[in-house]
């Protein structure tokens, strides 16, 4: 009778593991950036929320150096998903600008835009009206190598200018704002959510200016990288900055390696949508997630399990 009782036992325990692993979540881990940037926040309450919510997926998130290093752990199989910006992952798809040396990358698929990324040009100079007014100046185009340094060059080559027709600064945001407190720039490209914080830094200091893009412009850059979208930075985001001012941005963007399943990324979105306002207590930049802003701005194809959940919300995607 004992052997029985062992026997059924083991019997149940064996059905249990079986059962187990058919329902077993796929464990994805999602690259963000630095400790101390949004990325990686916005993936550390993506995780706490969600994770309770999935039967499909579990996400665990690291620290990591931001879109291309992203990119290219995806592409090794060391992350599953990441939050990348568009024009970057742009790059990798089609092996050009920062990926031109290594080659085009195509294990990855969109899963949804998040937040916009604006292009910033701050100056601290009356002189500087409009991006034609940079030619001569000296100018912060970002750290060398960076995405904003691609973006700088685009939205030159948009008004007919090149490198050599500005004094070329390479910069993090910091340094750039110390450097227009001094007078040693005349101007910097900042790519990041408005309001940034060394741009906030900076207006409290000294008075600043945002150098806007014309709509025949944005239409010139946009025929040619199409990752780019009208964006309008509202009078009021910095001190002294009382008018509305147009420029373009590109987009925090979550993608996913193709290696993960459809059920998994369509549950993923799903719960992302159905509990946005839990989303949104943890971080504020969940406010601007949103269907239609989703799918814009991104021209590399989307995850099938991102497809069919935007099919349903009525929205046809590649």
């Amino acid at each position: 009778m004992k052997k029985r009782i062992v026997a059924t036992a083991l019997v149940c325990s064996m059905a249990l593991a079986g059962l187990s692993s058919v329902y077993a979540a796929e464990s994805l881990t999602l690259g963000t950036g630095g400790t101390t940037g949004t990325y990686y926040a916005v993936g550390g309450v993506m995780a706490t929320v969600l994770n309770p919510l999935m039967e499909n997926a579990d996400l665990t998130v690291t620290s990591t150096g931001a879109s291309k290093a992203n990119i290219q752990l995806i592409d090794v199989e060391e992350a599953d998903l990441a939050i990348v910006q568009n024009d970057v992952m742009y790059y990798a798809y089609t092996g050009t600008d920062l990926f031109e040396e290594e080659g085009a990358y195509e294990t990855f698929s969109s899963v949804a835009g998040l937040y916009d990324e604006t292009i910033q040009i701050v100056t601290c100079s009356d002189s500087i009206a409009s991006v034609a007014d940079l030619k001569g100046k000296t100018v912060s185009v970002g750290d060398a190598g960076s995405g904003v340094e691609f973006n700088a060059k685009q939205i030159l080559e948009a008004y007919d200018m090149t490198f050599d027709d500005i004094n070329v600064v390479n910069a993090s945001f910091g340094d750039s704002a110390d450097s227009l407190k001094d007078g040693k720039i005349d101007a910097a490209f900042i790519v990041a959510g408005a309001p940034t914080t060394a741009v906030v830094d900076l207006a409290t200091t000294k008075a600043i200016h945002l150098v806007q893009l014309d709509e025949e412009h944005i239409k010139t850059l946009q025929d040619k990288y199409d990752f780019y979208t009208a964006t309008t930075i509202p009078a009021g985001t910095y001190d002294g900055v009382e008018e509305d001012a147009t420029t373009v941005s590109v987009r925090a963007t979550l993608i996913a390696s193709n290696n993960v399943s459809e059920d998994a990324i369509y549950e993923l979105l799903k719960a992302m949508f159905d509990n946005q306002e839990a989303l949104i207590a943890g971080h504020a930049k969940f406010e601007f997630l949103n269907l239609e802003d989703a799918v814009k701005g991104i021209s590399v194809p989307f995850h099938a399990g991102a497809k069919k959940y935007y099919e349903e919300q009525g929205i046809t995607v590649e």
